[in-house]
């Protein structure tokens, strides 16, 4: 059984858990807190990628999605009325696509093929004091083709507001095996208010900017799924992960849920809407995606909150979008 572990020790019950194109540039209003982030110099990109021996991928820690805090400082409500902004996905290599398994409304292997299977994978970063973890992230087609959505706790500690270091994305993880190879971080973007509010969920989200490798983009190599602002809410949906319980291999494999969208009505002041479904440590990040249909879709939040037999996802609302937009021009 793989380790399971808690990055923040100060926030023990916080957050862990279609037009052509690119997005439209249409006046955003200005985020109220600045967006926030790290940047890595080429040396440490490089560091970073020879970091990640097969050893060291083996033993990081999962990263637990616990109940928000109910106690936690409470920001605005995520806006969700602006202008709705959707990317659409860009292809990429040839994936099978498999009939359509049943619908999982428990922690269910990925059989299906497709964009998902190569644009999904798995996160792994080291912490101030040297402790190795794992999440999940999504490769969102952005004007750059570097961007992966993911969690804030899994790009910062809310508590000291420090990114995370040898930060990389692994895109079709599957068993120790890196497909397409294993992509540096070279920009982490967070929300500051996630931040300022010392982790609260209604803003755990962020985004990677990676490197390219071999002269090419992420993007490029494994293609991206699409991605919407401002969207409509209470479809249906799923999600996508590297839980690392038995029952989900362990972190090795990549796995999924799917049901109708309900508001989190669980948390004072809680902007998050999820699912009758769980996935258990390292699928932090991990992509919701609606419309989904033949393994591609479009991104509306990530795993970040769990909370008995439901995992939540932040909104991605206006406030998401000026920061898409920063990691995109990155």
């Amino acid at each position: 059984m793989r380790r399971v572990a808690t990055l923040f020790s100060a926030l023990t019950l916080a957050t862990l858990s279609w037009t052509a194109g690119t997005a439209a540039h249409a006046a955003t209003p200005a985020p109220s807190h600045p967006a926030q982030g790290t940047s890595v110099s080429t040396e440490e990109q490089r560091a970073a990628v020879r970091f990640w021996t097969a050893e060291r991928l083996r033993t990081a820690q999962d990263v637990t999605a616990l109940p928000a805090a109910r106690s936690a400082t409470l920001a605005d409500p995520a806006p969700t009325t602006g202008e709705r902004v959707t990317v659409p996905p860009l292809p990429g290599p040839t994936a099978p696509v498999s009939a359509p398994a049943p619908r999982a409304t428990s922690p269910t292997a990925w059989t299906g093929g497709g964009l998902i299977s190569t644009t999904a994978g798995k996160v792994f970063f080291q912490n101030a004091s040297g402790g190795t973890f794992a999440c999940s992230a999504t490769v969102a087609n952005s004007d750059n083709k570097s961007v992966v959505l993911t969690a804030g706790h899994c790009t910062v500690d809310a508590a000291t507001g420090t990114g995370y270091r040898n930060w990389v994305f692994i895109p079709g993880y599957n068993n120790g095996n890196r497909p397409y190879g294993t992509f540096a971080a070279r920009r982490l973007f967070w929300d500051g208010q996630y931040v300022s509010t010392r982790g609260n969920a209604n803003w755990d989200y962020a985004y990677a900017v990676m490197n390219t490798l071999n002269g090419r983009t992420l993007a490029d190599t494994v293609g991206a799924q699409g991605i919407a602002f401002n969207s409509q809410t209470g479809r249906h949906v799923h999600s996508f992960g590297y839980g690392g319980s038995a029952a989900e291999g362990n972190g090795e494999r990549l796995n999924h849920c799917e049901g109708n969208e309900f508001a989190d009505a669980g948390r004072p002041g809680s902007t998050m809407w999820g699912i009758d479904c769980v996935q258990t440590g390292g699928s932090s990040g991990g992509g919701f995606l609606a419309d989904f249909s033949g393994g591609a879709g479009y991104l509306i939040g990530n795993i970040s909150v769990s909370a008995g037999t439901n995992e939540y996802h932040p909104t991605l609302g206006n406030e998401a979008l000026g920061l898409y937009r920063q990691a995109g021009a990155a």
